[in-house]
């Protein structure tokens, strides 16, 4: 008889971690951060409670694996293309005009916001983290500032070129960008469009561009 291959724990671990991460986006997107538990998880995905607190201490801490997960996914589809290679595109664009560059980035982030696959998750994570110190220091440290370093990149090389004043801080420029597109869909107020995403990049260059 052939010798019977052991299983490959390490595959196996990988298909759980990711039923675990798709059981817990699902459940957020269909009854909501509050009404997700750790025990609807683990039936959502079929293992048991013990394998879910082995390699996260709370609900909390699963959703932001998972979201991490999402989005990295979501850039690498983003990124891949005819010849592509699959890789995330390396930052914003650079093509000499930074209106458009930074139309074309606040636009794609428009789709994401407005996603419903991301939507939920991501206001749990923002609501959840207004409340735990930790989940939101984490939220930020792995999600949003390596985003927020791109803008900064890019803004510093228009600054170079002589589109941005030199005395514009970066960091605080590219609020001006990001500030009230997440107000509008925090506040469900008005919608998110790429028309509303286009008049932020033109009051906003206005503002940064060298002064006559």
């Amino acid at each position: 008889m052939a010798p019977t291959k052991a299983p490959d724990s390490s595959r196996r671990s990988d298909r759980s971690r990711r039923a675990i991460h798709d059981a817990a986006l699902a459940l957020v997107t269909e009854v909501g951060y509050r009404r997700t538990t750790i025990e609807g998880i683990a039936a959502r995905a079929g293992v048991g409670k013990q394998t879910i607190y082995r390699w996260w201490p709370s609900k909390a801490a699963v959703l932001m694996d998972a979201f991490l997960d999402l989005a990295g996914r979501a850039a690498e589809d983003a990124g891949a293309g005819p010849g592509d290679t699959g890789e995330p595109a390396p930052g914003i664009p650079d093509t000499g005009d930074l209106a458009a560059d930074l139309k074309l980035v606040l636009r794609a982030t428009v789709d994401e916001l407005n996603d419903p696959a991301l939507e939920a998750p991501t206001r749990a994570l923002t609501a959840e983290g207004i409340v735990d110190a930790k989940l939101g220091a984490e939220f930020v440290h792995k999600l949003l500032d390596p985003q927020l370093a791109l803008y900064v990149t890019r803004l510093r090389a228009a600054q170079e070129a002589g589109d941005v004043r030199a005395d514009v801080d970066p960091r605080i420029a590219l609020e001006l960008l990001i500030g009230p597109l997440m107000h509008r869909w925090l506040l469900r107020t008005l919608p998110l469009t790429h028309a509303y995403a286009d008049e932020i990049v033109d009051y906003a260059v206005g503002g940064l561009a060298p002064r006559a």
